[in-house]
């Protein structure tokens, strides 16, 4: 396992699922740009987390992020940008991922008709903050391979 191809590889799986997500909100896809949102912030939470040496194999960052920053370890720069991050993780959560997949089931409400165009811009803004804090964090973090 290479450490580095794998950050870089979730910040390439942020990137392109931001991207998606502005074209779907363009296109008035709602409910595809919340569910590509999400997938960004949660790519830029897992990469964080991978910055810190943690397995790219949690889909909770927002549970583990904040143990980072009680462990007391980080530089004061870090953690205040880690709890920039956090609100973005806990708000484009695990439940509206599965909203977006499946709906309001009991209520019978299909996920196309769970977002609204204000959802879709407050989670593509969600994407955006994300992606510029992680890559803040990651050029504080990451150490330039020597050569």
């Amino acid at each position: 396992m290479d450490m580095q191809k794998d950050i870089a590889y979730r910040f390439l799986l942020a990137g392109g699922f931001l991207e998606e997500a502005e074209k779907d909100l363009s296109l008035k896809r709602w409910r595809a740009c919340v569910y590509g949102s999400i997938l960004c912030i949660e790519n830029c939470g897992v990469a964080v987390l991978m910055l810190f040496g943690v397995s790219r194999t949690t889909h909770h960052p927002e549970k583990h992020l904040p143990q980072l920053l009680a462990e007391g370890t980080v530089s004061d720069e870090v953690a205040a940008l880690i709890r920039e991050l956090l609100p973005e993780l806990e708000q484009h959560d695990s439940h509206e991922k599965m909203l977006a997949k499946y709906g309001r089931e009991t209520a019978y409400i299909s996920p196309w008709d769970v977002f609204s165009e204000q959802e879709a811009v407050n989670a593509l803004n969600g994407a955006s903050k994300s992606v510029a804090v992680s890559l803040k964090l990651r050029s504080l973090l990451e150490v330039a391979p020597e050569g």
